[in-house]
């Protein structure tokens, strides 16, 4: 099976590698921890602070492999390989939402920076993959939910 390439910009690889440092560090060494004070209570069948411990060692174990993965498939998006011209990973793309009358602007990125507070949409999403390609008073439509939305890109910016 072919592993997918992963989009990030540099912030984001470097937010991933900090993670990773942080639980191959710290969090194992308390997971840890926790284990060798649950195996002092005793008789393990009815320990539950030793089973809560075991199951967060397994969960930060996977998030790690999940992190080396990303890594090891990463590709950075950079900077000065922007343009403004079309819209690409890594820009900020103020749209018109057609329909509500309402300006948002979006930073279009891998679906591993995803924060919809922060409007940082995934290249992936209906919205994130219609805008890609698209250039500057370009009209996209997008099929939501709701029906078909329409956005009409004010401007494109790195």
């Amino acid at each position: 099976m072919e592993e997918k390439e992963v989009l990030l910009t540099q912030e984001g690889y470097n937010n991933l590698e900090s993670e990773l440092n942080f639980l191959k560090t710290e969090k194992r060494a308390e997971i840890a921890d926790r284990i060798k004070v649950a195996l002092g209570f005793g008789d393990l069948s009815e320990n539950s602070e030793y089973d809560e411990a075991k199951t967060a060692q397994a969960e930060n174990e996977v998030r790690i492999a999940e992190l080396e993965n990303k890594l090891r498939h990463a590709k950075i998006i950079e900077q000065k390989d922007i343009d403004t011209d079309t819209v690409q990973v890594g820009n900020k793309v103020q749209v018109l939402d057609m329909e509500f009358d309402e300006k948002v602007e979006y930073q279009i990125v891998g679906s591993t920076e995803v924060n919809l507070a922060e409007n940082r949409i995934s290249n992936e999403s209906p919205l994130g993959e219609a805008l890609l390609g698209a250039k500057k008073n370009n009209i996209v439509e997008v099929n939501a939910p709701g029906g078909i939305m329409k956005y009409k890109i004010l401007s494109i910016k790195k």
